[in-house]
């Protein structure tokens, strides 16, 4: 005989049945400021007078604080002489350099984006570029060529990560966490920090690659450009100092930093 109507029939579970993993994984503020520096960055569909006017008034131009400064007209008056520290970092040369820092800020950026949200992120990547663009100007003052690009924000997020990268259960631990959990775990003090094994390992390579890609005179794909390797130095040590001013996260108690960095041994 049928079944009664009202009876339901064994349903076989799919594996797809549960609960998805959202595809975008990213924070919402490090998304909408990728999204941000891929609209910008149509300004090259500009016309090529209108797109070099767009760089010479947000670009970094160390010449425009220049006190000898005679007859040279640089687009963007006294205001650029303020936005520029920080506009600067909006725009790229290419895709190649658009990628490239985009790359970097992906695993960096989105640990740094879940721990701050999203006001103090984008306070902080507006300082690290500032400093970024102080640095570039000590050491190139007479500079006429714009500086452009996110890497000093970047090299600032990579360093700031870098305070909490390593304790147990954050997102570089042999022992990591949930995403947002690994984002949340209390940071290192920076002396602590600056004890720890990885994270001196960490800082040789970082500091390494960028002094040979500066001194190489390497470029991002763009003909006749440089690294300014010196902004990425002065983003990162801004990063790394200024870290415990933006971070909502208590500082870890001596005693719990110890376990932390031994996060290898628990493993064995």
């Amino acid at each position: 005989m049928d079944s009664p109507h009202d009876s339901q029939p064994d349903v076989p579970t799919q594996p797809g049945d549960g609960p998805r993993e959202p595809i975008l994984t990213l924070p919402a503020a490090l998304t909408a400021y990728i999204i941000l520096l891929a609209v910008i960055h149509l300004r090259v569909l500009l016309p090529p007078e209108l797109e070099n006017w767009t760089i010479d008034v947000f670009g970094f131009i160390p010449k425009r604080y220049d006190s000898s400064l005679l007859n040279l007209q640089i687009p963007g008056g006294t205001g650029a002489k303020v936005w520029t520290f920080v506009t600067y970092s909006l725009l790229h040369a290419n895709l190649t350099h658009l990628g490239f820092n985009v790359l970097w800020l992906l695993p960096f950026g989105s640990a740094l984006a879940r721990r701050f949200g999203a006001v103090r992120f984008y306070l902080f990547l507006a300082v690290t570029a500032a400093a970024g663009a102080l640095a570039h100007l000590v050491t190139h003052e007479h500079a006429i060529a714009p500086m452009i690009g996110a890497s000093a924000s970047v090299s600032g997020a990579m360093a700031a990560a870098i305070r909490f990268a390593f304790v147990r259960g954050s997102f570089l631990s042999f022992s990591r966490a949930d995403a947002e959990t690994a984002a949340k775990v209390p940071a290192l003090p920076l002396s602590r920090a600056l004890r720890d094994a990885r994270v001196l390992g960490f800082l040789a390579v970082w500091f390494g690659v960028n002094i040979v890609f500066g001194i190489g005179a390497i470029g991002v794909g763009t003909e006749g450009a440089t690294v300014a390797w010196q902004a990425h130095i002065g983003g990162f040590v801004a990063g790394l100092l200024l870290f415990s001013l933006f971070d909502p996260v208590p500082r870890a108690r001596g005693d719990a930093a110890d376990a932390s960095s031994r996060d290898i041994s628990n493993r064995i």
